[in-house]
């Protein structure tokens, strides 16, 4: 009872300062520039490539890489202090694989951190709430975020600035832009490709595919 009051407190304690904080924001622009107008139908594209649109390609995945660490770092900690018991109760299987998983591979630990995330063979919102109850420190936890996740953010924000510079469809499907695009995509796939190399020799993954299981139970 009391792991659910104080998750009740935190989640009430953060939209009240979010609504604290968005009271005092400077109102935007009623309409948007002539020259976005282009791509204005699709607002729905993510954080990640908003924060390239609005900072830039570098600035953006800074700020993406950081945000995300956070915000994964804080489920993480809100799982630690409130959600150990549900989440070992509702997914017993799942997290026993996973807990497994981590002892198999304990000398190269952030390194199977970082396969996971890379390659997404268990959820990551399941990982990200799992971590703590299998003895995953939180220091390797957040940096394997930060690192795992930079090609996913690579792409998005990368998109997000190049789309900011498009006012029309023509520019959009320009060589110029599809050669960019393919160079965004072999760019991030290479840090996934050495993981996986990797993996093949050090890391421990019979039976992981398991967890997939988890997406089946919550549908």
């Amino acid at each position: 009872m009391r792991s659910i009051v104080g998750l009740i407190v935190v989640v009430t304690a953060a939209t009240f300062y979010l609504y604290i904080l968005s009271s005092y924001l400077p109102s935007g622009p009623r309409q948007l520039p002539a020259e976005t107008s282009a791509i204005d139908g699709n607002r729905d594209r993510g954080e990640n490539i908003l924060a390239g649109a609005l900072f830039g390609p570098w600035q953006g995945l800074v700020l993406a890489c950081v945000l995300t660490t956070v915000g994964s770092t804080m489920c993480y900690l809100l799982s630690q202090a409130f959600g150990k018991r549900y989440i070992t109760n509702l997914f017993p299987g799942q997290v026993s694989m996973l807990q497994r998983k981590v002892e198999e591979n304990q000398s190269c630990l952030f390194f199977f951190l970082l396969f996971l995330r890379f390659f997404p063979m268990t959820p990551n919102w399941f990982l990200n709430m799992s971590a703590p109850i299998v003895n995953i420190p939180v220091t390797f936890f957040s940096f394997s975020i930060f690192i795992g996740l930079i090609p996913y953010n690579f792409i998005c924000v990368q998109t997000g600035s190049m789309l900011s510079e498009v006012s029309s469809l023509d520019d959009l499907f320009s060589w110029g832009k599809v050669l960019q695009l393919l160079g965004i995509a072999c760019v991030a796939l290479l840090p996934g490709a050495l993981i996986r190399h990797y993996s093949q020799t050090h890391l421990k993954l019979d039976g992981l595919e398991e967890n997939n299981g988890v997406n089946k139970k919550t549908q």
